[in-house]
């Protein structure tokens, strides 16, 4: 059992149903089956590729990147999935402490690639514009992989130093995408629209593997700007599910949904969703579900969500999924009881088997079974979770636990506020202190004395940011993570 054999069950149950949408281009089942196993006989018989290998994929989202996956996956090799806005140092780290044998390319990063492999000379790159020359060849899927081999190394954003790759296995991956397709109560007849970019965890699994292993779908948008190009996509496709990031939600809940609007369901995922983007989805469009989820690269990633059929807990990350724990901990490992505070921890067949080639960080990361989110929350009687913080956001005003999620929810509430984060600062005096920064609404403003006045009604003194920052935009990574690093050092 492994992902490549799942799909070939997929392509032999519908060979002719469409698999994927790209503009006006339509791949069925056999497309890229057919594709994928030409491309994999060629890697194996050209460039050597063996299962095993390290097949590291540097693409925006195309066809070519799921062609590119799949083919990868046949040959029994080990994907690993590149952000696209990386740099080239950034880029070279991964390949190098990854051991990666191919880097593929397309005409965005190959100038960048022809620069890495000038200081990695065993590298092999293959650009995907050589597509349409790969000669006519096949390729069985590799049967030899097993649940317990290695399919994807997937690196972390490297917010506090040097990414780490988690290791995910076929059956890390094949656990999670059954565990989706129960919640979500996927079928083959659903059309998974793809805005994030594919090298993200969330999208791998949510956007392409589970469409993909149901016999869905793949809608997957070519241009984001103007919105209008999203919806009319979505109309013309017929798209059903739709997973973003919580900013597109507000952008959708601003311009409304035409009538015959075809999604079923809204997923948020890979940034906490404010109740404030919550509340006025649910106003404008009453009758489309946005359910919020919680993920990590390591557990495959999805963790948890609110029940598609309710009841949705506003601030919740909702239950966990099918076959997946979720507990709540202290340091020493303790579980937590019913609204105590503490570290959420993950234990399921979805858990990643370590980070590559980083012993000790495994082990801080892996503890008696559990892995260690690094994500501070609770769980509520009926079983809800909600994150606070991520623990190394957490503040310690006068010895006090302050969390900037609480603060950024009130912030979002006054009037004029698009987006908000808030970060500590070093205080002599009272050792930290919150610091905001907010971008106002479009043609808007934001009175600061007036905020500071409204966050002093709703919030403890302590908690009352010492400064407000006007930004024009919050910097974000390629899936809308705020930066909070760069806000540290822009407050220095």
């Amino acid at each position: 059992m492994n992902l490549a054999i799942e799909f070939d069950h997929s392509a032999q149950r519908c060979p002719d149903s469409a698999a994927l949408f790209w503009g006006e281009q339509e791949f069925t089942y056999s497309d890229i089956r057919a594709s994928a196993s030409r491309l994999a006989a060629y890697w194996s018989r050209e460039l050597g590729i063996r299962p095993g290998d390290r097949v590291a994929v540097w693409l925006r989202n195309s066809p070519e990147f799921v062609l590119c996956f799949k083919a990868a996956l046949r040959l029994g090799a080990v994907l690993v999935p590149i952000n696209n806005f990386l740099k080239e140092e950034e880029t070279q780290h991964i390949l190098e402490d990854s051991g990666a044998r191919l880097l593929i390319c397309d005409s965005s990063t190959l100038e960048h690639a022809l620069n890495i492999q000038s200081r990695l000379r065993s590298l092999k790159i293959w650009n995907t514009a050589e597509m349409a020359s790969v000669p006519e060849g096949s390729s069985d899927p590799d049967a030899t992989r097993s649940v317990r081999d290695l399919a994807v190394i997937i690196y972390t954003s490297g917010t506090t130093g040097r990414s780490k790759g988690a290791m995910l296995t076929h059956g890390n991956l094949l656990s999670n995408i059954g565990s989706c397709r129960q919640v979500l109560m996927a079928v083959d007849s659903d059309r998974f629209v793809v805005l994030l970019p594919l090298f993200h965890s969330f999208m791998l699994t949510v956007g392409m593997l589970l469409p993909l292993m149901v016999g869905g779908s793949i809608v997957l948008i070519r241009s984001l700007h103007p919105a209008k190009n999203i919806f009319q996509e979505i109309m013309l496709r017929g798209g059903t599910i739709l997973p973003a990031i919580p900013q597109f939600f507000r952008t959708l809940a601003a311009a409304g949904v035409p009538a015959g609007f075809p999604v079923r369901l809204c997923i948020s995922g890979a940034a906490p969703l404010p109740g404030e983007i919550l509340r006025e989805f649910n106003e404008k469009i009453p009758d489309v579900p946005l359910l919020e989820g919680y993920g990590l690269s390591e557990a495959s990633p999805v963790v948890s969500i609110n029940p598609i059929r309710g009841p949705w807990k506003q601030g919740s990350i909702g239950v966990p999924i099918p076959d997946v724990e979720v507990s709540v901990q202290d340091d020493s490992g303790t579980l937590l009881g019913v609204g105590q505070t503490g570290e959420i921890c993950v234990k399921g067949p979805n858990v990643m088997q370590g980070y590559w080639n980083q012993p000790d960080e495994t082990r801080k990361a892996l503890v008696n079974g559990w892995l260690r989110t690094g994500d501070v929350g609770h769980r509520d009687a009926d079983g809800y979770f909600y994150i606070t913080d991520r623990k190394k956001d957490m503040l310690l005003v006068n010895g006090i636990n302050v969390y900037p999620r609480e603060i950024e929810e009130v912030i979002y509430q006054y009037p004029g506020v698009k987006e908000a984060a808030v970060i500590g600062t070093a205080d002599a005096r009272r050792g930290e202190m919150p610091v905001a920064f907010v971008v106002a609404s479009e043609g808007g403003s934001i009175d600061e004395k007036g905020m500071v006045a409204f966050l002093r009604e709703r919030l403890a003194d302590y908690k009352v940011p010492k400064r407000v920052v006007h930004m024009a935009a919050l910097p974000r990574n390629a899936t809308g993570k705020v930066l909070k690093r760069e806000l540290r050092q822009a407050s220095m």
